[in-house]
Parts: C-alpha cells; structure tokens; sequence
C-alpha cells in the first residue's frame, strides 16, 4: 500500500514525488513510467540546455503567457512562481543562470544537472521509480485507487497523473468522467510556398504579425517579435507566439490562412500604410539622387530590403527621384501588409505542445485535487493549459507539483 503513486516520470510527477517526500518523510511513494527513460521532455528542452522556468517575478505577468489556463493559474501562482523556483533548484545543487531574454538555465548548460538533481532527490527519499509500467487502468477504491499495469497492480491512498498529452490517459479519465478538451498542437512554424522566402533563410527581422482568414477576415491574432525567415516558410517568437495564442482557430482552419506581415515594427512600434507613405514620400524628396537599393529603411537587413522593392515593382537600379506615386504606394503596402499564404505548419524543433487536455473547471485550483474524484491529483499538461515558449510550460509543472506536496496529506 502507497501513500502517493505518480502516473508519469516527468517534470511535474518528479517534482510532486520530491516534495512530498520532504514534507512527508514517512510516505511511501512511488512512480510509473510507461517508457524506459524517464525525463525526456527534461532532457531536450533548449536544445538540451533545460530552459526550467523564465525571470518574470509577478503572478499578473506571468499569467500573460499562457493562452490557457491563464485565470486559473493566477492563484496557484502566488504560492510558488518563477522565484520561487529558482531558489528550490539553487537550494537542490543546480546553480542558475538569467539570460538576457528572461529564460533561466543552469549554469552547466546541460539538462543533465536537472536530471540528475532528481535522480538523487529521490535516491535519498527513497522513492521508488517503476519504468516500462505501462498504465491500462485505474480506479477508486474505499481506501484509495487500484492502479494496473500488465506487470503489476498497485494500491495507493493517493494517485497523481502527470502523463502529459496521452491520450490513453485522457480517455482512462475521461472513462471515469472527466471532461476532455480535444487536444491541437501549440507552438508550430509556419509552411509558406512563397519562392522568394526561400531565399531570404536565416534572416531575422522584428516584425508585427496578423492571422488572417483565407477570404482576409481577421482571426484575432497579432503577434510583435522576432519574425525568422526559414528555407520551408517562418519561425521566431512571433510565429510561436501566433500559433500558440491561434491554436485553436489555426486547426479549425486546417492551418491554412494568410500572415500579414507589417516590417516597419523593426525599428519602433509598426506604423501604418498611411504612415509609411509620409515616411517613403519624406525620404524621395530628400534623397533623391540616392539609389534606392542602396539604403534600407527601418534597418531592414538588405535582402529583405531588395526582395520587398522587387515585389513593389521597383528596378535595383532606380532612384529615389524616379519612383512614381503607384510605386511608392505599392512599396508602402508590401512594408506593412504583405501577405503570406500559410499552407501548413511542423514542430518547432523538439518542443511539442498541446491545447487541451481536462477540462480546468473541474480541477480544484488551491490543491489541483479532481473535483470529482477525492485523492485524484493532476498537474503538467494533462490539463488543458499550455504557455509560449521561454520556460513557462516547465513553470506550469513545477507549481502545480509544488501544490500538490503541500496539499496531500
């Protein structure tokens, strides 16, 4: 008989074991996992560097990073945050670092620290991890749950499920009556057959982006932030941030839709098409004698440059003087409302995000305890919050373990 049996050997499921463990010595703890390695997700998060959390230090802010889960994760966060955090790891051996983009790393720059921080928590608590136990079934009992496996059945008084986006999991709770929100991916890149993109890979730009419909209707999505031309399409914290904050309404589209693009955010907040035609009409009449091609406006790398006054109609050799009004009007519109067909997307590198997952109203928030079920706990992903890139997903586990430990008794 366990106190606590954890369905999952990930972030969340070792974070809940490790600080059960130390508010409750006593406990007999243990956890599942239905692959061989423990810690995947762990050990190629950053390109195996471990981005574990991210600098942002008030509940209010860090909720803006979640396009859900956003209103339930504001309380949980006031009890155990982004600092809080970083001092429970500093304070487990695995010195930290800030980079300048607000993601925290360890100083080691390997992941490997984060994983053997855990291996040795649980070693010195003596919890035990089951690997290759492939969870089948589980179920209330007058003491607790009955929890199967084709090798074994386990007898717990308290169950945890951090299984992440498994959908055999999902459909054991939904079995049970839990609600399940259909699961989409979050954070993808974007597929453009736009030929001329394919030219400009590598080139970073900031950038204001807008989603739109395929008939041009706006989906309510705009994103400013690094835009990242790539050799199939974009990438960059703006395209993650989009896909993230549309994911929904991307899969209900079948992920095929236009990006309008405004370019002149790279160097202040991106002006209008009326703007620009001020701004390009200015510069003609003081530096008409200059080649067009050969000063880029808003500092846009000069690849970009070229490629936008080739598609406005514009000779590399023209002059300022010789541009006409539909040429500069043109030249305005491809700045700040260039629009690409988007035709599909892919996993943005080894991250792999969902939407959905159990439905949040049916979690009690102050303990993540199962509203239907007592001494059911779920934490991580299997519920249906998910954030931007930067360390807020590995937040999300670490405070709803955290909760948890202190919640069971």
């Amino acid at each position: 008989m366990y106190d606590l049996l954890i369905i999952g050997g990930g972030a969340a499921g070792f974070f809940t074991a490790i600080n059960t463990a130390e508010k409750h010595p006593n406990f007999k703890i243990a956890i599942l996992e239905k692959s061989k390695e423990v810690l995947h997700k762990v050990r190629i998060s950053g390109g195996g560097r471990c981005n574990l959390t991210n600098a942002t230090f008030t509940p209010q802010e860090l909720v803006k990073n979640y396009p859900r889960g956003s209103k339930e994760l504001l309380s949980p966060f006031l009890r155990f945050m982004c600092g809080d955090t970083m001092d429970w790891f500093e304070a487990h051996g695995v010195p930290l670092k800030t980079e300048a983009d607000g993601r925290v790393f360890p100083i080691s720059n390997t992941s490997e620290s984060i994983v053997n921080c855990f291996l040795n928590e649980i070693k010195k608590h003596h919890i035990e991890l089951f690997a290759e136990q492939n969870v089948q079934a589980f179920s209330p009992t007058p003491e607790g749950w009955q929890v199967g496996t084709p090798k074994q059945t386990y007898i717990t008084r308290n169950v945890v499920i951090t299984t992440g986006s498994n959908p055999k999991i999902w459909q054991l709770l939904a079995n049970l009556g839990h609600t399940i929100i259909p699961p989409v991916p979050s954070l993808f890149t974007f597929h453009t057959s736009t030929q001329w993109t394919k030219e400009l890979s590598g080139i970073a730009v900031n950038a204001s982006v807008r989603l739109l419909s395929k008939e041009g209707k706006s989906l309510k999505i705009t994103e400013t932030a690094p835009l990242l031309f790539t050799h199939t399409g974009f990438s960059g914290p703006a395209v993650l941030r989009a896909s993230a904050w549309g994911a929904r309404v991307l899969a209900e589209c079948n992920y095929q839709c236009l990006m309008e693009v405004n370019f002149t955010a790279n160097l202040t907040e991106a002006l209008s098409y009326d703007e620009t035609l001020s701004v390009l009409q200015e510069f003609k009449q003081h530096n008409g004698r200059k080649a067009i091609q050969s000063f880029s406006l808003f500092e846009l790398p000069k690849r970009l440059w070229s490629a936008l006054l080739e598609n406005a109609g514009i000779a590399p050799e023209q002059v300022w003087a010789e541009l006409n009004k539909p040429q500069l009007r043109r030249l305005a519109e491809a700045l700040t409302q260039y629009r690409f067909p988007i035709e599909g997307k892919a996993t943005f590198k080894e991250e792999f995000v969902t939407a959905g997952g159990v439905k949040l109203s049916e979690i009690n928030f102050k303990t993540y305890e199962s509203k239907l079920y007592p001494q059911l706990y779920l934490a991580g992903e299997v519920l249906d919050i998910d954030a931007i890139t930067g360390g807020f997903n590995f937040q999300n586990a670490w405070t709803g373990g955290y909760i948890i430990a202190e919640s069971i008794q």
